[in-house]
């Protein structure tokens, strides 16, 4: 069993599979193994440069779609934190338009022009009388039992909710009614 380790075999392989392959002469067996380098060495040489200008071009892509994307999310960002600050101006100018102050001013110009650019960029105004109170949108500030409801309503709006696009800028602040 030695024996057959030393000439090259595992102690697991027979003695036929061990006479049954040639007799190569180490000069031979090194003078294929450097040919079949020699052949292939540029080869693997350029598809690793290959290879890798492919994973940079990917990776630049990849790169120019993150900043891209980034951008988006920054710019989305600061137009809903402007908007958010506008809007106590606006809902005080709502108010004063509701009153019947602003009729025949010039400050309902200003009203319209500041719908128009909130329009603009997606502003949407939500919360009126007998929608559902949805918890994630609405602010309960009162809730007052009524018989005539199954479900929860909106009873008033104290202050409308606004998003912009899908994202909450500020949530309504409404009474409730209840089902009693």
């Amino acid at each position: 069993m030695a024996e057959e380790n030393l000439a090259g075999t595992s102690p697991g392989e027979s003695e036929a599979s061990a006479q049954d392959s040639p007799a190569a002469e180490p000069d031979e067996v090194d003078q294929a193994l450097a040919d079949l380098v020699d052949e292939t060495g540029p080869i693997s040489k350029e598809a690793e440069l290959l290879a890798d200008l492919q994973r940079l071009q990917a990776e630049f892509i990849n790169y120019k779609a993150r900043v891209e994307r980034d951008r988006d999310v920054a710019r989305d960002a600061a137009i809903a934190e402007v908007l958010r600050a506008v809007l106590p101006a606006l809902d005080d100018l709502t108010r004063a338009e509701a009153h019947g102050d602003l009729e025949g001013s010039p400050f309902a110009a200003v009203v319209t022009k500041l719908r128009n650019a909130g329009d603009k960029f997606g502003l949407k105004q939500f919360a009126a009388k007998g929608d559902v109170f949805n918890p994630e949108i609405h602010n309960a500030l009162v809730q007052t039992p009524n018989p005539e409801v199954k479900e929860n309503v909106i009873a008033d709006v104290v202050e409308p909710g606004y998003m912009l696009g899908e994202r909450l800028l500020r949530p309504a602040m409404v009474a409730v009614f209840i089902p009693a």
